[in-house]
């Protein structure tokens, strides 16, 4: 069932006006030679460009803040391979509290960095969920610090949502393409559509090598991330309570990329459009061209989900 929260417009508006002198209204760019290539037209949302370089400090955003608002005032505590982490900690400053966080200790090492540089006190754990939740209930229970689920949580999916509304107050696309791996992202880009769309329809893209949402999605039944193996680092996690519901209810499709075409993908962006995208970001340009027929002469949204890419470990070299 879908959280009651999520069907009333007026929180996903709130959540745009609570957290809009905290990050980037980014912009929607274009690239002929990818469109003659896709056979559509394709409209990047540029993630990339947002505070921390991803979605996620929209959620995180909303999230601190909404803590703050109503008087909190302790630590905050997440688990995340590094997008997240670094949007967490990187709003935990703002509002003057802190953060804790755990990461897989396989993490780029350019996310911890980035994430250790916001200040947050950073905890490693080896790469499965268990490993990361019974770690990160370790943090919790010493510290006390408040939770902030990198996507099972209400105003993270609210904050996420206001890309798409982002987008539909500029554009008024056929289809709206994000990626999918907890799902938060998915779940805001889908809420938004419904609410503020005319007949958009959402598409998710998913690793083949983590294809848990696509799984779930054909048998209407939760399956578990297990084993997940991509270059896309930051679809390894399964979908949580409050997205699958959302997914089921406003998602099209799950399309499936394999790892040469995320590779190929990510360097289109990279060459043609001169997009910094980092491999989750260019699962779904990967899907629409394995899957062109879906697509043609549709116009395109793709949302560019964060551009932390390792650049000295690039997967072309």
């Amino acid at each position: 069932m879908i959280h009651p929260i999520f069907t009333e417009k007026q929180n996903f508006v709130k959540s745009a006006q609570r957290i809009a002198s905290y990050i980037h209204k980014t912009p929607i760019i274009t690239c002929e030679s990818i469109n003659r290539l896709a056979g559509c037209d394709i409209y990047f949302k540029c993630e990339n460009f947002q505070k921390a370089g991803a979605f996620k400090s929209r959620g995180a955003s909303n999230a601190v803040f909404s803590l703050i608002e109503n008087g909190f005032k302790g630590d905050v505590a997440t688990h995340s391979s590094g997008n997240h982490a670094q949007a967490i900690s990187r709003v935990a400053r703002f509002a003057g509290i802190g953060a804790r966080v755990v990461m897989p200790e396989n993490s780029l090492m350019s996310k911890i960095e980035a994430t250790k540089e916001y200040g947050a006190d950073v905890t490693f754990c080896v790469p499965t969920l268990e490993a990361r939740e019974s770690t990160l209930a370790n943090v919790i229970e010493q510290t006390g610090a408040r939770e902030i689920h990198p996507y099972n949580n209400v105003d993270i999916v609210l904050g996420q949502a206001t890309c798409t509304m982002e987008i539909l107050d500029e554009i008024q696309p056929d289809t709206i393409v994000a990626p999918v791996g907890g799902g938060g992202l998915l779940a805001g880009t889908a809420l938004a559509a419904s609410h503020f769309g005319q007949s958009v329809q959402v598409i998710a893209a998913e690793p083949s090598g983590a294809s848990d949402a696509w799984h779930s999605f054909r048998t209407m039944q939760f399956v578990p991330s297990e084993n997940p193996k991509t270059i896309a680092d930051g679809l390894l996690t399964s979908l949580g309570l409050l997205t699958f519901p959302v997914m089921l209810r406003h998602v099209s499709d799950v399309l499936l990329a394999d790892e040469n075409q995320i590779v190929e993908a990510m360097r289109l962006m990279w060459q043609r459009a001169k997009i910094l995208a980092e491999p989750s970001s260019a699962v779904p340009l990967a899907a629409i061209l394995a899957n062109r027929a879906i697509f043609a002469g549709r116009k395109v949204v793709v949302i560019v989900s964060g551009g932390n890419a390792d650049i000295d470990n690039l997967p072309w070299k």
